[in-house]
């Protein structure tokens, strides 16, 4: 049997926001919060709980996903008017990078958590 991560708490000034954001650029759905907290499906595997907290570092999620997921979170994004970088320390430059011949992006979560799509890995 593989090992796949089955969830991770994901830290937010609040949780509920956080979650419906997350899943609104990713195109994900959001049922509300069960339980303490404030869950997201990423895939079959794959559940973000979003929860509160008053202090936390700011952490960095990568996704891989196709170039169709690539394009519709991109779309959602600048629809959105959210800032894009191309490398963790360039999040702001409005530039797409290609590596290992993909596409990948950076950008920030309204709790400052680094998010990457990319292409390929």
């Amino acid at each position: 049997m593989a090992i796949t991560l089955n969830h991770t708490i994901v830290p937010a000034y609040d949780k509920e926001a956080s979650a419906r954001f997350f899943a609104e650029i990713f195109g994900l759905g959001y049922d509300g919060p069960a339980g303490h907290f404030a869950p997201v499906r990423v895939n079959e595997t794959l559940t973000l709980d979003f929860d509160n907290s008053e202090r936390f570092e700011c952490h960095h999620y990568a996704f891989h996903v196709s170039d169709e997921e690539f394009d519709a979170i991109f779309a959602r994004l600048k629809k959105a008017g959210i800032a894009y970088g191309s490398t963790p320390w360039s999040r702001t430059d409005m530039k797409l990078n290609n590596w290992r011949g993909g596409r990948g992006l950076y950008f920030c979560d309204p709790n400052g958590h680094v998010l990457e799509i990319l292409t390929r890995t």
